[in-house]
C-alpha cells in the first residue's frame, strides 16, 4: 500500500504505459481503479485525487505520450489486421472512450492507406476462420451468417467467400 500523491500516481500511469498503450479515458480508469484499491485501507481525500487524475493526463497529453489519434490509428490498424469491420472497429474504439470524430479521421486514413479496406478485413477474417473458399466450402449458410455476426455485409460476404 502506497501513499497516493501525485507523484506516485504520475509514476504508475507512466509505467502502465510504457507497458501498454492506452487511450485518455481508459488511463483514467485505470487511475480511479488504483485509488479506489487504496481507499479501502487509509482515508484519501477522493476528489483531490479526480483533480490529479486530470492533471495528470493534462501533463502527459501535452507532452506526447498520451496520444488518442495515435492510439486509434494503431488499434484501428490491428483490427483491420485481425479482420475486423469497419462497424467493429468503430464500436471498439468507442468502449476505448475515443472521441467519434477522432475515429472517423482513423477510418478516413485507413481507406487512403488501404483503398479495399473493408473487403482486406472481410478476406482476413474469412481466411482465419477458414469460410468459403477458404476452409471446406460445404456450410454456404453457416458462413454468411458468421460473416454477418462479424459486421461484414452480404454482398461483400458472398464475393469475400466465393458464392457470387
Amino acid at each position: 500500500m502506497k501513499i497516493i500523491n501525485k507523484e506516485n500516481l504520475k509514476k504508475y500511469a507512466l509505467n502502465y504505459l510504457g507497458k501498454y498503450a492506452s487511450s485518455k479515458k481508459n488511463l483514467e480508469i485505470i487511475l480511479h481503479r488504483r485509488i479506489i484499491k487504496n481507499t479501502k485501507y487509509t482515508n484519501i481525500n477522493i476528489d483531490r485525487c479526480k483533480l490529479y487524475i486530470q492533471e495528470i493526463i493534462d501533463e502527459l497529453e501535452q507532452s506526447d505520450i498520451l496520444n488518442d489519434a495515435v492510439f486509434a490509428n494503431s488499434k484501428a490498424f490491428h483490427y483491420i489486421r485481425m479482420g475486423k469491420s469497419k462497424k467493429m472497429i468503430e464500436l471498439n474504439l468507442l468502449k476505448k472512450g475515443i472521441n467519434k470524430i477522432i475515429i472517423q479521421k482513423t477510418l478516413e486514413k485507413l481507406e487512403n492507406d488501404i483503398p479495399n479496406l473493408e473487403y482486406e478485413s472481410a478476406n482476413n477474417f474469412a481466411k482465419k476462420r477458414k469460410l468459403g473458399r477458404f476452409g471446406c466450402n460445404k456450410e454456404m449458410k453457416k458462413d454468411l451468417e458468421k460473416m454477418g455476426r462479424a459486421g461484414f455485409n452480404y454482398n461483400m460476404s458472398l464475393k469475400v467467400l466465393g458464392y457470387k
